[in-house]
């Protein structure tokens, strides 16, 4: 249900001997995740930092305030079946396939996405599972599905290449319309009863938030209204009491599963914090799942747990979500909210890296971003990729300070700002200068590249 992460500015097209370079100095023939052994192709990207994460389930671990989040949601959606288990590793035909995706979205190029060989990946979005987890739905059922997915993305506090998300659908008899009117009006009642400010939006345009085009209004917007009813009714059991009412208010959205759609904003200190997307669940989707479209419609969202941790137990970086101290884990309880204690604030040091990229790249105007190509051009996330595997979780933002190309060389440079910051201690220069070193060395190896 949430956005796929977006295609990047700056990324070029290359020549085929770089490609031929980066797959014989990075590739080997087999990967080994999870235990199991698959054969590597042109398309094999997955670091082994990467690989090694599948392994923490942080979503299903308490005291972690992820797990807390999860529990907290299920509690509200009382009857619903819960999925906290599935395996990361599916093939690109559920991850995208089952869901409509076009062959030429952004999401599938192996710039975005983690893959095994072009068979087999990590998924992106727990949509992966909806179709399936749909077929074991029944009529007039509802489920929650919570996983760690992955996708290849920029380094800064809020970013991080393994996140989780929580999915959760109901599908409604086209004939039990009369009951969900007043569960309908129930929700109200107990909402105008609390303090809460909702601002709602309307229920679909026919040109910029359209019903779909077999569906009537009369049985799409008890539909919709009990999706916006029951997510502000979720979000004011999760934030915490204040001395001023919880605002929320409602837009309406664009997303390529659903239709109508919306996303839920929430008022949290003096800004507006982006929590969810949801809509009405696409005809083509349910009639995937073995479902009936002609007499049941269905509700979905999905929403990022990690963007709901953070403000709410005050986790000022992404990556302490990840983090073994024992500082950070014996701060929490089980099921409970508690405001995080930054055990200590270290120093950052900062270097710059900069590099000509090989001969044949293009111009930073003649950019191509092709998805789902045959592994073509300059990818900006191979760079980041390999300065989070050298640097790991020492490295808390990267920056791209400088791209120019030069007429007569007939080159282009690149030059990123790494700054390096421990959560558990503080640095010394050797270390940041040796693991700089080993992050150019990568570089040179595996891109081609030419440090300046």
């Amino acid at each position: 249900m949430l956005k796929v992460a977006r295609a990047r500015p700056w990324r070029a097209a290359c020549t085929q001997s770089l490609r031929t370079h980066k797959r014989h100095v990075h590739t080997p023939r087999t990967i080994t995740v999870l235990g199991e052994t698959y054969p590597t192709d042109d398309y094999t990207n997955l670091p082994p930092t990467i690989a090694a994460l599948l392994e923490r389930r942080l979503h299903v671990t308490p005291p972690h305030p992820l797990n807390t989040i999860r529990k907290l949601i299920a509690s509200h959606f009382e009857g619903f079946k819960s999925y906290d288990n599935l395996p990361a590793v599916v093939t690109p035909e559920l991850n995208f396939d089952s869901l409509g995706f076009p062959p030429d979205h952004p999401g599938r190029a192996r710039g975005q996405s983690y893959y095994i060989n072009r068979g087999v990946m990590l998924r992106t979005h727990t949509s992966a599972h909806e179709v399936d987890i749909y077929r074991e739905t029944p009529r007039s059922g509802g489920w929650l599905c919570t996983a760690d997915v992955y996708r290849r993305d920029e380094i800064d506090r809020s970013h991080y290449p393994a996140f989780h998300q929580t999915e959760g659908a109901r599908l409604v008899n086209v004939a039990d319309m009369d009951k969900l009117k007043a569960e309908n009006e129930e929700l109200r009642r107990g909402l105008s009863a609390s303090r809460i400010i909702m601002e709602d939006c309307p229920d679909f345009d026919a040109i910029t938030n359209p019903l779909q085009a077999s569906h009537l209004p009369e049985t799409v917007l008890p539909v919709a209204q009990n999706l916006r009813l029951r997510i502000t009714t979720l979000f004011m059991s999760i934030f915490p009491p204040s001395t001023t009412p919880l605002h929320v208010r409602w837009t309406p959205d664009l997303f390529p599963w659903t239709s109508p759609s919306y996303q839920l904003e929430v008022r949290y200190r003096d800004g507006w914090l982006e929590l969810l997307g949801c809509g009405i669940v696409l005809d083509d989707t349910i009639a995937r799942s073995s479902h009936d479209p002609a007499s049941e419609r269905s509700w979905a969202f999905g929403m990022g747990l990690e963007r709901i941790a953070m403000p709410l137990f005050g986790v000022p970086d992404i990556r302490l979500f990840w983090s073994r101290d024992e500082r950070f884990w014996k701060q929490f309880r089980d099921g409970e909210l508690r405001t995080f204690q930054e055990f200590s604030k270290y120093p950052p040091s900062e270097r710059d890296v900069a590099f000509w990229l090989p001969v044949g790249v293009a111009k930073p105007h003649a950019a191509s971003h092709a998805a789902g190509g045959e592994g073509v051009g300059w990818e900006e996330n191979d760079l980041w990729d390999i300065i989070r595997e050298v640097g790991g979780d020492l490295v808390e933002d990267v920056k791209l300070i400088d791209d120019f190309w030069h007429e007569a060389k007939g080159r282009r440079s690149l030059a990123v700002r790494i700054t390096f910051r421990s959560m558990e201690r503080s640095l010394e220069r050797p270390e940041v200068n040796e693991v700089t070193d080993a992050i150019k060395a990568k570089l040179t190896e595996r891109l081609a590249v030419e440090i300046r």
